[in-house]
């Protein structure tokens, strides 16, 4: 179960060199059901070389604060395969990893290509009491939890005139 909380977040509010990070390209085979590949190349801030290549089919359940996540290791010439089967627009981004207070982790995501100038984070949380009793830091221009715009699954259809709207939106 997945249980997590969606925020468009302030430029420049962390000091993101101290930070490990993620690339991220994703694709959705499906956005009803979300099916979904993505390759992960996490990267280590000290180094800035990637340690790790992961490729991951995954689908998950309808939601919006809470659903259900199956995650399934593919090798990169599946992924390949499967990229090719992708509709719609290709996601890309970065994600920095930042710990917060009570144990929370920000997943800090710094979006490319379609969706530059977006700056999107979410923070996982163990139940849906915590996550509706977590307040909101500072560096939370606002939620967009129940915004299915701000979901990549509905990104990734968008036309361009919507993406530069969205963009737009986020400040």
């Amino acid at each position: 179960m997945e249980i997590e909380r969606k925020f468009l977040i302030k430029n420049n509010a962390f000091d993101l060199e101290k930070y490990d990070y993620i690339e991220i390209q994703q694709a959705y085979i499906s956005t009803s059901p979300v099916i979904r590949v993505r390759k992960r190349c996490i990267v280590t801030a000290a180094s800035d070389e990637a340690k790790a290549t992961e490729y991951i089919l995954t689908v998950k359940s309808k939601g919006m604060l809470s659903r259900q996540e199956f995650e399934l290791q593919l090798t990169q010439e599946d992924y390949q395969n499967l990229l090719k089967k992708a509709e719609g627009n290709v996601i890309t981004k970065r994600r920095y990893i930042i710990p917060l207070d009570n144990g929370l982790t920000l997943e800090l995501d710094y979006f490319k290509d379609l969706f530059d100038g977006l700056v999107m984070g979410e923070i996982e949380f163990s139940d849906e009491d915590e996550a509706k009793k977590y307040n909101l830091p500072d560096f939370i221009l606002r939620e967009v939890t129940f915004d299915k715009r701000y979901h990549n699954s509905n990104m990734s259809i968008m036309p361009p005139e919507e993406i530069s709207d969205l963009i737009v939106l986020s400040h």
